[in-house]
């Protein structure tokens, strides 16, 4: 989240709040309960102020000032009314409330907050009004008048609000698991998979027998492409040749394994495999990758295999390698496996 669409939130939560002020300074008229409605005239007024403090993006302000007050809010109501009025319980929303700000405040770059010893506040004081209250009684005795509709209407505003924020900090833990996970499994150059992530996933691979046939691409004379062009046109070559390859093999799971070599997962046999792997070496071979108005021609040579019965997984991607080698001493730009040796 950003601080535009944070701003669109507050504006959203502030206009909400003060719709409800107005709305139970109306009812409060209805119950004749004086000092309540003189309260909602400062309320109505700071809601009315705070759109200022979203204005100029000091949504901190706005945040820790809408919770204190609506804390002082609930207190005053519930000692007035009872707790039949249900107005205590946007205590329990605070506190999802404050734990959510704290992770906003991280993703948005604001000093953190100390929301336990917030939470302990707010527990605490809900203790001693209703401590209060318990003992003493509401100030109003309206009998109940009113009171379903208040006791409904302010559980379904809390319990909104705590399916909100709930909702809102799962999923956003979820989208961030999701890109940590995503960041540690990609190369950040070709937006392939990563070494890391082809060995755990040839790991789990093995465990069940899927059919699978594995390979290894390599760029030729790579190193005289960077001399020539320059590295940056080197990084052009690897991506856009990240990019065909994903085209030609949609099933398949690619990784960079190393400068400018690539492992290619194939979930099929070896005849499939190698008639797949030459489309994408003849793809590569017929069209030049253009950088900067240069047209540079570019090849790939390709070593191939299934796994062979008792080869370890290093033992497999040594023995791809070596065909991959065979194929760059016998004239490059063609596909190797074990039967062209």
């Amino acid at each position: 989240m950003d601080i535009k669409q944070a701003q669109k939130i507050s504006y959203a939560v502030n206009s909400a709040m003060l719709v409800m002020t107005i709305g139970f300074a109306l009812l409060y008229i209805l119950l004749d309960a004086g000092f309540l409605i003189l309260f909602s005239i400062p309320t109505a007024l700071l809601y009315l102020a705070l759109y200022i403090t979203i204005y100029k993006q000091k949504l901190d302000v706005f945040l820790w000032t809408i919770y204190a007050w609506l804390t002082l809010y609930t207190s005053v109501t519930a000692v007035c009314l009872g707790t039949g009025y249900g107005f205590h319980l946007y205590c329990f929303s605070m506190i999802p409330c404050v734990y959510t700000t704290e992770y906003m405040s991280f993703k948005l770059g604001k000093k953190s907050v100390r929301s336990f010893y917030i939470s302990i506040g707010i527990t605490v004081y809900y203790m001693i009004f209703m401590g209060y209250l318990s003992h003493s009684g509401p100030v109003y005795d309206r009998n109940g008048r009113f009171s379903v509709f208040f006791l409904m209407f302010n559980s379904i505003t809390v319990f909104s609000y705590l399916v909100i924020y709930t909702n809102y900090l799962i999923r956003s833990i979820i989208s961030s698991e999701k890109k940590l996970t995503e960041m540690a499994h990609t190369d950040r150059l070709t937006g392939l998979y990563n070494r890391h992530y082809m060995l755990t996933r040839l790991s789990e691979l093995l465990e069940d027998g899927s059919q699978m046939t594995l390979a290894i691409a390599d760029i030729d004379d790579f190193k005289k492409i960077n001399d020539t062009y320059g590295h940056n046109a080197g990084d052009e070559v690897l991506k856009v040749l990240s990019e065909k390859m994903k085209a030609v093999c949609k099933g398949c799971e690619i990784a960079r394994w190393g400068g400018e070599e690539f492992l290619i997962l194939l979930y099929c046999g070896e005849d499939d495999a190698r008639e797949t792997l030459e489309k994408m070496r003849g793809d590569i071979n017929a069209e030049p990758v253009v950088f900067d108005e240069k047209r540079i021609a570019v090849t790939i040579t390709v070593g191939m295999s299934r796994k062979q019965d008792g080869q370890s997984i290093d033992e497999w991607i040594q023995h791809i390698d070596d065909l991959l080698y065979a194929g760059k001493n016998s004239g490059k730009n063609k596909v190797v496996q074990e039967k062209d040796k």
